[in-house]
């Protein structure tokens, strides 16, 4: 499983380098803006799943009890 979601995040980190090397020179369309913010979501929320299964293991519990938290729930852990 954590094999499958760090491949999920190279995934996202591309798609996001992708679109930021573009908003550099072109510009974004409002589509790629909207792509742009659900990726940041996304990665936001694989990494913290990864982190969950990972302190699971560290804990001895089961790490596919690790569940993924909403967008918010993520975002508000940085502010």
């Amino acid at each position: 499983m954590a094999d499958g979601i760090l491949g999920r995040i190279d995934e996202l980190i591309a798609e996001e380098k992708e679109l930021r090397g573009r908003a550099v020179g072109v510009g974004l369309s409002s589509d790629e803006r909207g792509r742009l913010a659900r990726a940041e979501e996304e990665l936001d929320q694989c990494w913290d799943l990864l982190r969950q299964r990972r302190a699971r293991v560290e804990f001895d519990e089961d790490p596919d009890d690790a569940t993924v938290r909403s967008a918010r729930e993520v975002k508000g852990y940085r502010q």
